[in-house]
């Protein structure tokens, strides 16, 4: 008898403290008979889901889980109350008192130690902010994935392993893009360092890149030479550090195949060299002695007369102008790499008043500022007003002004250029003026393709010759 009394005691003492413990511990205790009504809720119902537990108690719970996850919550529930044994572990979205819906990971069990609970026991916790946080997380994997498989560039991920003093470099992934472009496939490099992959020489020399973006902890840009194919050379490489609690973990690279680029700045650089060579063998050999000629001529003007010396003057002016207009051409086709804000006004005005434009008046429809090379453009500017005055006559009207939202015209009111003949005029050696060397506007179009614009040629607003100059990203306006 006693023993019995004793055994009670010892159940109700235990029973007190099971639940005592599911009080006050943070996770939300429930306990739900077969049927599925709720018998028992701990107070953390108020926290989690903004209950009082007595408005839960008697209800089935079916009736708070979304519609969507009933059905993996009654399987997960089949499975417990088949096998006492069992637990198992779903995550289901629970209505809260407000209306919106949580995310609850329940551990079921259908029995605990000598039966102190009768029923299931659901151990449940609010994992909303975990959940948010892979939807999250995959909405970006799903974006990285998009980039990493769509952008033309080639992206190439690099593990960064820091052991003491001595950082180690391996290759994580290559684009689908870097695949194409290089042949090498993620297969192959995956695990390796750039030595393993692209041998002692080059891959020393992309190490040493990876360790400069890794002690500056910020991007870098860089060109780099790395032979991987015949029509693969040259790489402009921007390279990213992922850094994680101070620490460089991963370099993210992004490189785009330059090697034709590369190769025809190369032919340029030579083919000015050689222009520069041509220029000097003008400028000194040949201006030299056709210098001594017209001052001999003159000369000899001043002592005889004779019917041959101003045709021989003449055509040695001419000449001195075909030199001038060459050297003027061999050395404004360059690219241009530095560029300065020039006001439309201000340069029109210095051309014009270095020309000789007898009678004719200058219209500058629009003010402007935009960037260029005014030393360049001078040239221009000069060789179409002389061209409009040539043409025009001396009473010519030239205007100038904005074309379109990126762009500047210069255009007369002479006769105009046919249509058949605007390719022509641009050709060396073409000219319809007396006396006219054939360079003039072959200098304009080398110099507008210098600052990489676009030069063409239509009729003007009063029937002449209109020439209009479409700007890129260098002669944008300011």
């Amino acid at each position: 008898m006693e023993d019995n009394v004793n055994h009670r005691e010892n159940d109700k003492h235990e029973s007190e403290w099971y639940r005592t413990l599911v009080e006050e511990v943070n996770d939300l205790a429930t306990v739900v008979d077969t049927d599925g009504t709720i018998t028992y809720v701990s107070p953390a119902v108020t926290r989690i889901l903004g209950y009082d537990p007595d408005e839960l108690v008697g209800n089935e719970g079916f009736e708070f889980v979304h519609p969507e996850d009933r059905e993996r919550n009654a399987d997960a529930l089949e499975t417990v109350l088949s096998d006492s044994s069992e637990s198992e572990t779903v995550e289901v979205r629970f209505r809260h008192a407000d209306g919106s819906w949580r995310w609850i990971e329940a551990t079921m069990r259908n029995r605990l130690e000598d039966d102190i609970i009768d029923g299931i026991l659901f151990s449940s916790r609010d994992i909303t902010e975990r959940k948010d946080y892979e939807r999250e997380a995959r909405k970006f994997a799903e974006e990285y994935e998009a980039l990493l498989n769509n952008v033309e560039d080639a992206i190439f991920l690099i593990n960064v392993e820091e052991n003491g003093d001595s950082v180690r470099f391996e290759f994580e992934r290559l684009s689908p893009s870097y695949e194409r472009q290089t042949g090498i496939t993620t297969e192959e490099v995956q695990g390796q360092t750039p030595r393993d992959v692209f041998g002692e020489e080059q891959g020393t020399e992309l190490e040493a890149n990876y360790h400069r973006c890794v002690n500056a902890g910020e991007p870098i840009s860089y060109q780099e030479e790395l032979r991987v194919g015949e029509g693969a050379r040259f790489w402009q490489t921007k390279l990213a550090p992922v850094v994680s609690d101070d620490e460089t973990t991963r370099l993210v690279g992004i490189t785009r195949n330059v090697t034709e680029r590369v190769e025809r700045e190369r032919q340029l650089r030579q083919q000015n060299e050689r222009l520069e060579e041509f220029a000097s063998v003008i400028s000194h050999d040949l201006r030299n002695p056709l210098n001594v000629a017209q001052g001999r001529a003159t000369l000899l003007a001043e002592q005889a007369e004779s019917d041959h010396l101003d045709p021989l003057l003449q055509a040695l002016d001419r000449m001195e102008a075909i030199v001038e207009d060459t050297l003027t051409l061999a050395r404004q086709g360059d690219i241009i790499s530095e560029t300065e804000a020039i006001r439309l006004t201000d340069l029109v005005g210095k051309c014009w008043g270095t020309v000789d434009t007898g009678d004719a008046t200058i219209e500058i429809v629009d003010e402007m500022t935009f960037q260029g090379d005014p030393d360049r453009l001078r040239h221009v500017f000069e060789n179409l007003f002389r061209n409009a005055v040539e043409h025009g006559g001396s009473d010519a009207t030239v205007r100038v002004g904005r074309h379109d939202e990126k762009g500047i015209y210069v255009e007369d009111d002479g006769p105009g250029i046919p249509l058949e003949k605007r390719d022509e005029v641009f050709e060396p050696g073409h000219t319809s003026a007396h006396g006219g060397t054939g360079f003039g506007l072959t200098i304009v179009k080398r110099i507008v393709e210098a600052h990489s614009w676009e030069l063409s040629v239509t009729d003007g607003t009063d029937g002449g010759a209109r020439f209009e100059f479409e700007m890129t990203e260098q002669g944008e306006f300011v």
